[in-house]
């Protein structure tokens, strides 16, 4: 199976907003408590207007996880700085991939909360995604413990613990005065550097 993201994602307008609208209803009711009829009613389509463009509801799913999931890995890609110290690098990065799950918040919970809905050739690539995202942070750490920026007993728990932090925002954002991207951003660079017991 082809799983490159021109393969996954189609171009199309229509295409993109079914995702949309799909996005939004997944977000309101769950996978579960959602039928094609009703994203398809979000856009004033019959249901069959989706087919020509996702044969199935679990498709349409796995197009959007793909397409958030390569979102959320060139975030942290292009937050990256590699000439940086790794506690530049970390704090970077980590404000970023916080700040943006934020952002997209209702997008994030559809793709990091409906994964158990994926068929399970689709299930592994996304998590193949989630790896490579996963692996951008672990490397930092990894060079910040080399360095001696970093005292950390388990670079792999520590990783682990960084990418959760970040992927739970969706679940609760927004929420009392974390109401706003930026300052979620700023929140999470501080708890990184204390996880990773960064020397500043």
């Amino acid at each position: 199976m082809s799983t490159s993201r021109d393969a996954v994602i189609s171009g199309s307008k229509a295409a993109a907003r079914l995702r949309e609208a799909a996005v939004e209803v997944f977000a309101e009711n769950g996978y579960g408590g959602t039928t094609t009829r009703q994203i398809a009613a979000r856009l004033d389509m019959s249901p069959a207007a989706m087919y020509p463009h996702y044969k199935s509801k679990e498709e349409l799913l796995y197009a959007i996880s793909y397409e958030g999931h390569d979102l959320a890995l060139e975030v942290v890609r292009t937050a990256d700085l590699p000439g940086e110290d790794a506690t530049t690098r970390l704090s970077t990065v980590i404000a970023r991939f916080a700040e943006w799950q934020a952002e997209h918040h209702r997008r994030a919970r559809v793709v990091q909360y409906e994964l158990t809905a994926l068929t399970p050739e689709h299930y592994r690539v996304i998590t193949g995604l989630r790896r490579r995202t996963t692996q951008v942070v672990r490397t930092i750490v990894d060079a910040g413990v080399a360095s001696g920026e970093f005292t950390v007993p388990d670079t792999e728990g520590v990783t682990l613990a960084l990418m959760s932090l970040c992927v739970d925002i969706c679940r609760w954002y927004p929420s009392g005065r974390y109401n706003e991207p930026h300052a979620i951003a700023n929140l999470y660079s501080d708890l990184a550097l204390r996880l990773v017991g960064a020397v500043r």
